[in-house]
């Protein structure tokens, strides 16, 4: 009798396995839910603006002029100016400030040329604003 007790022992062992069973079950039901729920979504449109239906501004803009030897010129469309003024750079911030008095709503748009560096275009924007000039932005050019 003492080895069928033995027996009996090594039956009642604890398992020690994890049983994955349940949770491959759950995962193949929550596929099967998300399958069917996907194409019922609303994809995410989004309508990203361009710059070929940029809206006209009612007020022509102030435009600062960046050659690539580093002059700065000024034309006001607004006043009529077809040719641009040269200007120091440090009177930059003053005119525009004065010409935004007499239009409030003029913005500044900055156009550079293709081979000026890009780090005076930052410097020019980046004294416009410290200054106080509202609404400063970047002339392109729109492809055809």
């Amino acid at each position: 009798m003492p080895s069928v007790r033995s027996g009996s022992r090594r039956g009642r062992r604890a398992m020690t396995d994890i049983n994955v069973v349940p949770y491959i079950d759950v995962m193949l039901v929550l596929l099967v839910i998300f399958m069917v729920t996907a194409p019922m979504a609303p994809p995410g449109v989004i309508d990203l603006p361009t710059v070929g239906r940029a809206a006209q501004m009612p007020v022509k803009p102030l435009e600062v002029l960046l050659n690539a030897d580093g002059t700065v010129q000024i034309r006001d469309r607004e006043r009529g100016d077809s040719r641009p003024q040269t200007v120091a750079r440090t009177d930059l911030a003053r005119i525009a400030r004065e010409r935004q008095t007499e239009h409030p709503n003029q913005p500044v748009v900055i156009s550079a040329d293709r081979k000026s560096q890009y780090e005076s275009v930052l410097t020019v924007m980046d004294d416009l604003q410290k200054q106080g000039v509202a609404r400063v932005g970047l002339l392109v050019k729109q492809g055809s």
